[in-house]
């Protein structure tokens, strides 16, 4: 029988779509599942971007521009100098989804065996998208005891080795709600520039921070403009996770002549996409000024509800949609597992993300859960009741 590659073996799993078909296996028999898992909002795309594809006189369904349309990566320079990062055209590459924008990124700047420094949790995917590059990634953990702050400067600076090319975070982040502040960003920023770094920040949450806390892009810190990477995308701005458009934005020249090869041997990103979020740029203030009020309240719901069960802590995130909690349970991915398959409370049960997924060290995130506060108030109330009922269950 011919080989898979030590590559694909090793390529993980999803922490938050490996459930699914124990999901389904539930729905099929009757009972109701509420989605926590997955940050995929309810919130309605704006009717500017959906009427942009109905709307539209194409006759000829043709290739996209490589690095994105002119006129798209235009308009994103005007939503971006309104975020206070000052940048042009020629400083973008749209791609497809921001998953695609860290393949490149990664592609471009590392070989086999180099190293990437990240606090974890992180993003599940950046384990996925370091394995295709053939990377390492370096984990420094951050403590659900202080949120998921910045750990320690001199955390990093000790695991920086020749092999080095980078440092990721993600801001607000995945999974763990948390927004870094400005003096965060700052020692970050000393310390690239120290070693001479890549900083690359994946801001796709940028919209969303709370309580009147503010975003601090790494593209708008003067002397990171060859050392600063930004990854960005429409899914969660503007409720557009199917659209599948990101974008990789640098000033650094060398990096972006390099990271549209990895784009033209891909062709293009998809042009309906692209239509519909060039349409998107035109949203209005008050749309995201009512989903932000609306995200601080599902917050709010689901940490209060949550505080309420006995030997559970949980963050307390200030941006994205998401949070990390501990439950009293030594193994989140069985608990998972067993509340879709064994147990359901008046036909109705919960899907978590077991946090393990989210960190490349072993054995950290066993007894942690990701959270997606992506459903309305009421229902959340009712996933904190079945989560109580299901804990009490399962440890009899």
């Amino acid at each position: 029988m011919p080989l898979i590659s030590k590559k694909g073996e090793l390529m993980p799993q999803s922490p938050i779509r490996k459930l699914v078909p124990f999901a389904e296996a539930a729905k099929k028999n009757g009972i109701k599942v509420y989605h926590l898992n997955i940050g995929q909002p309810d919130i309605k795309t704006p009717k500017v971007a959906l009427d942009a594809v109905k709307n539209n006189s194409i006759e000829v369904l043709s290739y996209a521009r490589s690095e994105g349309s002119e006129i798209y990566r235009e308009k994103l320079t005007h939503y971006y100098k309104k975020n206070n990062i000052n940048i042009t055209p020629q400083d973008i590459i749209a791609t497809t989804g921001g998953s695609e924008a860290l393949l490149f990124t990664m592609g471009s700047i590392t070989d086999p065996g180099d190293e990437i420094i990240i606090p974890e949790p992180f993003y599940a995917n950046y384990n996925g998208f370091s394995t295709a590059s053939g990377v390492t990634v370096v984990p420094v953990i951050s403590k659900i005891e202080n949120n998921f702050a910045l750990p320690n400067i001199d955390d990093f600076e000790k695991l920086i080795t020749k092999k080095t090319k980078a440092i990721l975070i993600c801001n607000p982040g995945n999974p763990t709600g948390y927004l870094y502040s400005k003096e965060e960003i700052l020692k970050l920023k000393h310390l690239v520039l120290k070693h001479d770094l890549f900083l690359i920040a994946d801001e796709v949450y940028r919209e969303f921070a709370y309580d009147n806390n503010t975003h601090h892009s790494v593209m708008s810190e003067t002397g990171l403009e060859q050392h600063a990477i930004m990854i960005d995308s429409v899914s969660k701005r503007y409720s557009m996770c199917g659209a599948r458009i990101g974008c990789i934005v640098s000033k650094n020249k060398r990096f972006m002549d390099t990271a549209i090869k990895f784009a033209q041997a891909r062709l293009s990103p998809p042009t309906y996409a692209l239509l519909a979020s060039e349409a998107a740029l035109d949203t209005p203030q008050i749309y995201f000024d009512e989903v932000i009020e609306e995200y601080v309240a599902r917050r709010d719901t689901l940490i209060t509800e949550l505080k309420k069960i006995e030997g559970v802590k949980v963050a307390n995130p200030k941006g994205a949609f998401y949070c990390v909690a501990e439950l009293p349970v030594t193994d989140t991915d069985h608990f998972a597992r067993w509340i879709l398959e064994e147990f359901h409370h008046n036909n109705e049960t919960v899907m978590v993300a077991p946090a393990s997924g989210f960190y490349s060290s072993e054995g950290e995130g066993k007894n942690q859960v990701r959270m997606a506060y992506v459903l309305n108030k009421e229902d959340l109330v009712r996933c904190v009741e079945i989560l109580k009922i299901a804990l009490a269950s399962y440890k009899k």
